[in-house]
């Protein structure tokens, strides 16, 4: 039995990979900042523990891991789930609603991820599962400063991965494309309110729209996803990126033949700064 240690459970993708895991069998650490709605999600099963936690208070993350620790004496998968979008232009977002989204999709993620890794050294064993975005590997207009947050995820992933793979711990940055989730909703993201009229007929106005026209028609599966999580979850040899959606796949094969094709291009003015041989 392994046991998971999610953030943001109480819905989404948190909530739906929680309740896959337990019928998979494995025991799941469930946390949010209210625990009794994940009490209510999920009835008594004796796989749960539903904890209070603030990804955004170091203490708070030390004070669940721990309670996950004394239950079940371990923790085999973090899954780093909590996070929520912002809507606008990198000019538009003010300072307060860039340091907020910053503090959950960033820091919250560090105070979590530094709180387990003592116990899973310890085990010398372990797996990190980062949800980073589409977003986290190519930036669209309007998305700016989201991204940034999930661009940040990537960075911190691929070098942590290097990090701990010596001490028996993996870490998968896990890249979701526009599932059917609640995601662009209000209570997931957050739409800049000062809107620049400049922007209006620009890709971030044509982006604002359709966020606004395109809730719950995308193509992505969130049933699918959960499960595909588990599988990944319980593999033997994870990768250090994992892109879920068609989408994201498109996104990442385009870009890569663009940046191919710009290096190409740009390729002897990149190498006319070494010293000459």
């Amino acid at each position: 039995m392994r046991v998971w240690f999610i953030t943001g459970a109480s819905r989404g993708f948190g909530g739906l990979i929680a309740q896959e895991a337990l019928n998979a069998g494995d025991a799941v650490v469930a946390t949010a900042r209210n625990p009794k709605g994940l009490e209510e999600k999920f009835g008594n099963h004796p796989n749960l523990l539903a904890v209070s936690l603030d990804v955004t208070d170091e203490a708070s993350a030390h004070k669940a891991t721990e309670a996950a620790v004394k239950r079940f004496g371990k923790i085999d998968i973090l899954l780093n789930n909590a996070g929520f979008g912002l809507l606008g232009a990198v000019e538009e977002a003010t300072i307060e609603e860039i340091e907020k989204l910053y503090a959950t999709n960033v820091f919250g993620l560090l105070k979590v991820t530094r709180a387990v890794l003592p116990h899973m050294r310890r085990q010398r064993s372990g797996q990190v599962l980062n949800i980073s975005s589409i977003g986290g590997y190519e930036s669209h207009a309007g998305w700016g400063i989201y991204c940034s947050t999930k661009f940040a995820v990537e960075g911190i992933s691929e070098a942590l991965a290097a990090e701990v793979a010596p001490l028996g711990i993996k870490v998968t940055v896990v890249e979701p494309g526009f599932f059917r989730t609640d995601f662009l909703d209000e209570s997931s993201l957050a739409v800049s309110p000062s809107s620049i009229a400049d922007y209006k007929e620009t890709p971030v106005g044509a982006m604002r729209e359709f966020a606004a026209g395109h809730n719950h028609q995308q193509p992505g599966d969130p049933a699918r996803f959960a499960k595909a999580m588990v599988t990944l979850a319980h593999s033997d040899n994870p990768p250090l990126r994992m892109p879920f959606g068609s989408d994201t796949v498109a996104v990442i094969e385009a870009k890569n033949a663009h940046v191919a094709k710009e290096l190409a291009a740009w390729r002897e003015l990149a190498v006319s700064t070494d010293f000459p041989k």
